[in-house]
C-alpha cells in the first residue's frame, strides 16, 4: 500500500510553544516547513496578526521552494479573520479546531462517534456560513468553505435541519447508554471510567487490566469511541471504560457534542485519570490542569484515581517532582494517586489496590454454610460478582467476603435460603 504523501504547511502562533498544534498538523498528514510567531497578548481583531507579520508570511508562500497548501494557526479563529487571511494568502488556512474536528472525523469508526463528529463540525461551520451569506450579499461572491453544490443560504438550511436530526439520534443513543449503565449498576457491577490527555495510555491501561487485545495506537485521539471491559484481575465486579481523550482549550459546543460518551465519566463510580509522566514538567502540569478541569467541567462528583504513566521513561526524582504537584494541586479534592509504568508493568498491583479502596460501600462479610452442592453452586456465583477472601472447609463452609451494596443485600437473602448463617458485617 502506498504512503499517503504529506503536504507542506506552515505555522502560526502567537506563543513559542507549538508542540500540540505541530502534532496536530502532522496528524493530518501536514509537513510543517516553517514556523512564524507574532508574540501579541491578544489576536489581532481583524485578521489574527498584525500586517507586518501578514506581509512577511505571504512574501513567504509567495517564494518558498515549497509548495505551501495550508497555513495553520494556533488559535481559533473568528469567521472574518478566516476570510481575510484566505484571501489575502490564497492558500487554504485552518485553525486549531479545524485540524481537531478533521482528526476526529479520521478516527470516528462507529455510528455514534460519526454524529458527534458530524454535529460538532456543523456548530463549527454555522458562523463561517453566515460570514459567507453575509459577504455573498454584499457583492462579495465568496465561495463555499470546502466547495459543494448547494448555495450558501440553502446550504446553511440544510446544516439546521441536519443538526436538529443528530441531535435527535444522539439523544436517543443517550437514553440507551443511561439504561444500560443503569442495568450494569443494578446487576451489582462497579462502573470505572478510564480518562486523560489523549495519547497518555488509557487503551493500554484497559488492555493490561481486562486482558483484552484493544486497538493502540500512537497517535492523537486514537480513541473516540468508549469501549467497556470486565477488569480481569478481580472477583469484585467492576467495568472499566475507555473514553474520548482530553485536549486545551476545546470550546464547549465541542465538549457538548461528545456528551452522551462523556457521561460514562461522570457517573463512573471511579474515575481514572491517566497522565503521561513522562511529559517535561510544564506540559505535565498544563495536561493535569486541563484534565481535573474537564473533569470538573463534566460535573465529576466522584473519587478521582491520578495515574501516573510512563514512570519508567524518567528518573526516581521526577516522579517525585511530579507526585508532589498532583497532591499539591488536587488538595482538598477526593482523589488518591499511583505512579505506573503500563508498559512495564510496574505497580498495577498498587493501582488496584488504591481502586478499590476508592470503590463505595464496600462491605465485608463472614458467613457459614452447610457443606452442600446448592453452597458450591453459591460459591461459583460469589465468584462471579464479589472477591473471596478466606474460605475453610470442615463439616459446615466459612468464608469471607468482600462486596458492595447490591451484592451484599443478595448474598444475605441467598444465606438465609440455604440455610446458612451471617457471622460478621462491616462496611469498610
Amino acid at each position: 500500500m502506498q504512503k499517503k504523501s504529506k503536504k507542506a504547511g506552515i505555522l502560526v502562533s502567537l506563543h513559542d510553544d507549538v508542540n500540540e498544534i505541530r502534532l496536530l498538523a502532522e496528524s493530518n498528514d501536514y509537513h510543517i516547513v516553517n514556523t512564524f510567531v507574532q508574540h501579541r497578548d491578544h489576536p489581532d481583531v481583524t485578521s489574527y496578526i498584525g500586517i507586518g507579520k501578514r506581509d512577511e508570511i505571504k512574501e513567504y508562500i509567495a517564494t518558498s521552494e515549497e509548495d505551501i497548501s495550508v497555513v495553520i494557526i494556533d488559535g481559533t479563529l473568528k469567521p472574518s479573520q478566516w476570510f481575510v487571511l484566505e484571501n489575502y494568502w490564497n492558500v487554504t488556512v485552518y485553525d486549531r479546531l479545524r485540524l481537531i474536528l478533521m482528526i476526529f472525523k479520521d478516527r470516528a469508526d462507529r455510528k455514534e462517534a460519526r454524529l458527534q463528529v458530524r454535529l460538532a463540525e456543523l456548530q463549527y461551520e454555522r458562523p463561517f456560513v453566515r460570514e459567507l451569506i453575509h459577504r455573498a450579499r454584499s457583492g462579495e461572491h465568496p465561495g463555499l468553505m470546502a466547495g459543494g453544490e448547494y448555495q450558501v443560504d440553502d446550504y446553511y438550511e440544510m446544516m439546521k435541519k441536519q443538526m436538529k436530526q443528530i441531535k435527535e439520534k444522539l439523544n436517543h443513543i443517550r437514553k440507551q447508554r443511561h439504561l444500560r449503565r443503569h442495568h450494569r449498576h443494578h446487576s451489582g457491577y462497579f462502573l470505572v471510567s478510564l480518562a486523560g490527555y489523549t495519547n497518555a495510555g488509557k487503551s493500554s491501561l484497559l488492555n493490561v487490566l481486562t486482558d483484552e487485545q484493544i486497538d493502540v495506537e500512537d497517535r492523537l485521539f486514537s480513541t473516540l469511541s468508549t469501549t467497556t471491559r470486565k477488569l480481569d484481575q478481580s472477583h469484585i465486579p467492576i467495568l472499566m471504560t475507555d473514553t474520548v481523550g482530553f485536549i486545551q482549550r476545546l470550546p464547549a459546543w465541542i465538549i457538548d457534542a461528545f456528551h452522551s460518551t462523556l457521561e460514562e465519566i461522570k457517573d463512573a463510580d471511579v474515575v481514572i485519570l491517566v497522565v503521561d509522566a513522562s511529559d517535561s514538567f510544564s506540559v505535565f502540569q498544563r495536561k493535569v490542569k486541563t484534565s481535573m478541569d474537564e473533569l470538573s467541567d463534566l460535573g465529576v462528583t466522584n473519587p478521582v484515581l491520578v495515574v501516573l504513566n510512563k514512570t519508567d521513561l524518567i528518573s526516581n526524582e521526577q516522579v517525585d517532582v511530579k507526585e508532589q504537584f498532583v497532591s499539591a494541586f488536587c488538595a482538598g479534592k477526593k482523589f488518591d494517586m499511583v505512579s505506573i509504568s503500563v508498559h512495564q508493568h510496574l505497580h498495577l498491583d498498587e493501582l488496584l489496590k488504591k481502586l478499590y479502596s476508592l470503590l463505595p460501600q464496600l462491605y465485608q462479610i463472614e458467613i457459614q454454610l452447610p457443606n452442600t452442592e446448592e453452597t458450591q453452586s453459591f460459591l461459583s456465583w460469589v465468584y462471579e460478582y464479589s472477591r473471596l477472601e478466606d474460605i475453610v472447609y470442615t463439616d459446615k463452609v466459612n468464608m469471607v467476603i468482600t462486596t458492595h451494596q447490591q451484592i451484599k443485600d443478595k448474598i444475605i437473602s441467598k444465606v438465609a435460603s440455604l440455610k446458612g448463617n451471617v457471622i460478621d458485617m462491616k462496611q469498610l
